[in-house]
């Protein structure tokens, strides 16, 4: 095994355990955890703070930061960039394999807590959760009639690990499930008890829908004017995968004008997009809205979970050997220069 200071690992998030980073000692790696000001995330970082930070690294475990061509071109050393999340929207691919990088992602990791976090949304804004609690310190303790999730047909898009937890989960409230993915499984969909449709049939037919899909060319704004005025005008909807498949000002314009029944929104446009900021505060001071800062996989357990997924896939690629398929993106190794 090489020296430690020959395996630099800098990590830009927070919430860093103690039992991984003990792994990665006993692995032979030197840790630097970034001290990020009060409030800021790495997606907030500049190409120079970054590479002032990853200069001697040879594995990143990252958050939301943008990898793009010329922080890799700047960063010869890095061998391995690992996301303690899914998404990879924000790093360039080709470019990773081009200088030889290899690219992980925390599969699995933070499914159920996502899983739980789109649950919780559907109950709180059915419910009206938000609304009671706000009349309350008001010094109005009248009741608001809410709506059950129990039996309601749920509209779920995207069927990966989190979608399939959602799925799992709406069995208990007794739904009728409606599902939409790419790739129909007839044996998973008699097991589960959902059936497939296509997304006219959602729209028209969910009390609540909830958005599990990748941010790709094909779905973004899959949300947008023209299928929000196909749903229902008492639905909810609900987003806890990508700001970017719901046209958030559409959204805005559906929930002011009483044709949409309320959302929960874990992710906005805003997060990619500042110009949006205006839309995502105006979402937020509506009643019928329930929301977090991107907050769906951030539970104690869940961070410990895709730390350590993020953790083992760095080991694997500086001890020479490959993370598991499901958390491989990219991997340019044969790309990579003799001297790297």
């Amino acid at each position: 095994m090489p020296p430690s200071n020959k395996r630099k690992i800098v990590v830009t998030q927070r919430f860093f355990d103690d039992e991984t980073l003990a792994y990665l000692h006993a692995n032979g790696c030197e840790v630097e955890i970034a001290e990020l000001p009060p409030g800021q995330a790495d997606g907030e970082l500049t190409h120079d703070h970054l590479v002032g930070l990853l200069k001697d690294a040879h594995g990143w475990i990252v958050g939301h930061a943008r990898v793009t061509r010329a922080l890799l071109q700047a960063l010869p050393k890095l061998q391995v960039v690992s996301r303690r999340g899914v998404g990879y929207e924000r790093v360039d691919l080709d470019a990773a394999r081009d200088l030889g990088k290899v690219v992980a992602v925390a599969a699995g990791g933070n499914a159920a807590s996502v899983a739980d976090h789109a649950i919780g949304m559907m109950i709180a804004v059915g419910r009206r959760l938000r609304e009671s609690q706000q009349n309350m310190l008001n010094g109005n303790w009248s009741i608001l009639l809410g709506t059950d999730l129990y039996r309601k047909t749920v509209g779920v898009v995207g069927l990966g690990r989190i979608g399939r937890g959602v799925v799992q989960r709406l069995r208990g409230f007794e739904c009728n499930i409606l599902v939409h993915a790419p790739r129909p499984d007839a044996a998973y969909a008699r097991e589960a008890g959902i059936a497939y449709a296509d997304l006219p049939t959602l729209f028209a037919q969910s009390d609540y829908l909830t958005l599990h899909a990748p941010l790709t060319d094909a779905t973004r704004h899959l949300v947008n004017r023209d299928t929000i005025g196909k749903m229902k005008r008492t639905a909810i909807l609900i987003n806890t995968a990508r700001g970017g498949l719901v046209e958030d000002a559409h959204l805005l314009a559906a929930l002011k004008e009483g044709r949409l029944g309320g959302a929960g929104l874990d992710v906005f446009m805003s997060e990619s997009d500042p110009s949006y900021r205006s839309v995502t505060d105006e979402l937020l001071a509506l009643p019928n809205v329930v929301a977090t800062p991107h907050a769906g996989a951030s539970t104690k357990e869940g961070l410990d979970r895709t730390n350590m997924i993020a953790a083992r896939s760095i080991v694997a690629v500086l001890d020479g050997g490959s993370p598991p398929p499901e958390c491989v993106v990219a991997d340019g190794r044969t790309n990579r220069p003799q001297s790297a």
